[in-house]
This record gives C-alpha cells, structure tokens and sequence, in this order.
C-alpha cells in the first residue's frame, strides 16, 4: 500500500502542476477537489487490486469456477 500512497501523491503532484500551467489562476477549492479526485482514486484503484490478489491466494477464485448449479427446479 505504501507503493500506491507513493503513485498518489505523484499522481496528485502531476495534476497540480498541470492545473497551474493550464493558463488561469485556479482557487483553493480547485486544488482541494483536485487533489481529492485523484488522489482517492488512486487509492481505490490500489486498494481493489489488493483485494483481488487476496481472493486469488485464499482458493475462492477456484470455488467459483467449480460451481454446478442445483437443477431442482
């Protein structure tokens, strides 16, 4: 996780500077929803993945491609 922390706050850093150099001067709600957006996905985005190479590791990926549905119908 301390990876993806890192890949945010660059990612968060390179938006900032863009939002700077795009010509106007941008206020202070700008950067906070800016640094709140990408951030927070970035950190979603990580967090996801983690939780996918979890389930791949605990054997439920191979439970669920074993199902047989019940014809009790």
């Amino acid at each position: 996780m301390r990876w993806i922390a890192l890949v945010a706050i660059l990612a968060v850093s390179g938006a900032i500077l863009w939002l700077r150099s795009d010509g106007g001067a941008p206020s202070i709600a700008e950067y906070i929803a800016t640094a709140a957006g990408v951030g927070l996905s970035i950190l979603v985005a990580g967090a996801l993945m983690g939780l996918i190479f979890l389930s791949s590791g605990t054997g439920h990926d191979e439970d669920v491609a074993a199902f047989e549905p019940d014809d009790d119908k």
